[in-house]
């Protein structure tokens, strides 16, 4: 196997046709989506079905991010790999494509795909499972032109609890199966054999832990992920019988060019709005834990240090997050704050230095547990850096992860088959200079959807009471934050249910003078039941404590429901007709109510340029989809 030569040859974006730079950017993109519906329409489970919970990308011979479509924020430069000279860990930075470059070298040939989820070798949390397909120059088999690979979140992978993202883990190893590297299909041939070991045998083996609860599930979207990847690799070739593949490999490299060029202007213009090259902020997870972020931008250059010293040391739960999420969530930033339509490819992190601090949480030792980290710290991230750069108020911060199953090891250690169901919640997003937040929607790293009610109610053992948007909950200001959202469900069966929060105990921040959002809650609607020793008969119940002001006693105890608050992380044993109702965290507003337009957005930042409010529309896939469908 050899990488194709025109890595060690890349062209900068000078040159370059712009017509022909918009043609090949939205041929790269269309891959993408192509291979995402490919996943959608071949898998079975509800949370890549359903949720859209997976991203679809391609990669350059070296294994840099070229293009994607509009999937999860924080899948895709997980996935990637940056020049390591500028990123400052103290260890080796290698991301997933790199990774399984390095480890198989010359082993790669074609009809090889490589599966991955450990954070040591690109991963998020172990839910997320990778899968990487190589692709061949149709003239030289030996040369690999391209790598297309597909990120799933597949609802059990094993751990302690059903859903895979239990909220009491301490180790990596209670959180399920963690595979470095494993050729599912080698040479043309699936080993089934092998995916059973690494995901049933071997995580069961520790205490406590179960084996994948549903692998037909499982193996079933991992099939779906490898169909997507050889759709792309069609896709590419169609494209390089085309137009050749020197012409295709070197847009691919404009294209980078252009992000990188946008990038680096972005951040001139920001020393120039603000009147100052050092930008700093800080915010805090819900356990006290500070995340710090101090931006020194050099302007001539176009270039920043991102440096995260002052961010506390790693923790004893599950809120440390792997280096590759956090240059997820700085790529994803700074492709935001960018004014103009480019892929999201490593061109936008090309400018930057990142620092960050050894023994923090956001860089963990290889079996620390990080299921939360993706999904948590990551939000924390993108807020602290979208305060340093003033770009607007705190978004939820959030993404309200509900996992319920049931099956893995009892008590005596016998296994049973079962399933687990997970998905993230909606809330309010943080208002800006120039507009209101919007209500009830994912924000920043999530991107998915959530499930449809009658898909819900029909496969798992629930009801859905309520869902609907929480009023009041946005912060008050000039322009107000979005609200968050009530999801009220109650379980037919008795279930292990489980909550992974944060913003439970501080608020989403308002920037300019406007009002924070208001921070959530998770309530145990329990039942009360004779064997919990919580429903009293009258001859049970304390006198005194029921007896009225004239000593008299009172009629029997009531059998109200109790009102519990499990806190932001917490799994109970939900009983037949016990419900749980998450109350999703509002967004930050922008400026004191009293303020004009124009002192709204005097000191803005990035986003400074001050338009009317009601120019803002939604963007993103999904309204495309809901547009397409409006003028059909």
């Amino acid at each position: 196997m050899t990488n194709s030569s025109a890595a060690s040859t890349q062209p900068s974006g000078r040159g370059a046709d712009p017509i022909m730079l918009t043609l090949f950017a939205n041929r790269f993109m269309s891959v993408a989506e192509a291979m995402g519906r490919s996943l959608q329409q071949t898998s079975i489970s509800t949370n890549i079905k359903e949720r859209l919970d997976f991203s679809c990308a391609l990669f350059a011979p070296d294994g840099d991010l070229v293009a994607n479509a509009p999937f999860i924020p924080i899948h895709l430069g997980a996935m990637s790999l940056y020049d390591s000279d500028r990123i400052h860990l103290g260890v080796k930075n290698i991301f997933a494509v790199r990774y399984q470059m390095k480890l198989h070298g010359k082993n790669i040939k074609d009809g090889d795909v490589f599966m991955t989820n450990s954070p040591r070798a690109g991963g998020s949390h172990l839910p997320d499972i990778t899968i990487i397909t190589p692709v061949f120059s149709p003239d030289d088999p030996s040369e690999i032109i391209f790598f297309v690979a597909s990120r799933g979140h597949h609802a059990d992978v094993g751990g302690i609890l059903p859903g895979s993202m239990p909220p009491t883990s301490v180790n990596i190893f209670e959180e399920g199966a963690e595979i470095v590297s494993f050729k599912l299909v080698n040479d043309g041939m699936f080993d089934r054999e092998g995916l059973l070991e690494r995901m049933v045998e071997i995580p069961g083996r520790y205490p406590g832990s179960s084996g994948c609860r549903n692998i037909k599930d499982v193996e079933s979207d991992l099939k779906a992920q490898i169909a997507a990847n050889h759709k792309g690799i069609q896709l590419i070739r169609m494209m390089v019988e085309e137009y050749g593949l020197k012409t295709v490999q070197d847009y691919m490299y404009h294209i980078r060019a252009n992000a990188e060029m946008s990038v680096r202007n972005l951040l001139r213009d920001v020393v120039e709005r603000m009147g100052t090259n050092v930008l700093s902020a800080v915010d805090y997870l819900d356990d006290g834990t500070p995340i710090q972020l101090r931006v020194e931008i050099n302007a001539k250059e176009g270039s920043a240090v991102f440096d995260f010293e002052g961010t506390g040391p790693e923790v004893r739960n599950n809120l440390n997050t792997p280096t590759p999420v956090v240059h997820s969530a700085v790529i994803y930033c700074m492709r935001a704050m960018l004014d103009s339509d480019i892929p999201l490819n490593a061109g936008c992190l090309a400018p930057l230095e990142i620092k960050i601090p050894q023994k923090s949480l956001l860089l963990p030792s290889p079996t620390a547990a990080v299921c939360a980290g993706n999904v948590l710290t990551s939000q924390r991230i993108v807020d602290v850096v979208l305060k340093a750069f003033n770009a607007c108020a705190a978004s939820q911060g959030c993404t309200n992860n509900l996992t319920f199953g049931a099956g893995g090891k009892d008590k005596e250690g016998k296994f049973t088959a079962g399933w687990g169901y997970y998905e993230t919640i909606a809330g309010g997003s943080g208002a800006g200079p120039s507009w209101h937040g919007t209500s009830g929607v994912h924000t920043h790293i999530t991107n998915t959807r959530i499930g449809d009610v009658e898909i819900l109610e029909r496969r798992y053992p629930v009801l859905l009471h309520r869902f609907g948007l929480r009023k009041g909950s946005g912060g008050e200001g000039r322009y107000n934050g979005g609200n968050g959202v009530v999801r009220d469900i109650e379980f037919l069966h008795p279930l292990q249910v489980s909550i992974l929060s944060e913003r439970r105990s501080r608020h989403p921040y308002g920037l300019e003078g406007g009002g924070p959002g208001a921070m959530g809650r998770n309530l145990w609607i329990k039942q009360l039941r004779t064997e919990d020793g919580d429903l009293l008969d009258a001859a049970d119940a304390d006198p005194l404590s029921t007896a009225d002001a004239d000593n008299k006693l009172a009629p029997p105890p009531s059998r109200t429901p109790r009102e519990i608050n499990i806190g932001g992380k917490a799994t109970v044993l939900m009983g037949k007709g016990d419900r749980l109702v998450i109350e999703t965290p509002g967004g930050g507003a922008w400026g004191s109510p009293h303020e004009s337009d124009g002192e709204a957005g005097a000191t803005s930042g990035v986003l400074g340029k001050v338009r009317s409010a009601v120019e803002w529309a939604a963007r993103g896939s999904l309204a495309e989809r809901a547009a397409a469908q409006a003028g059909f």
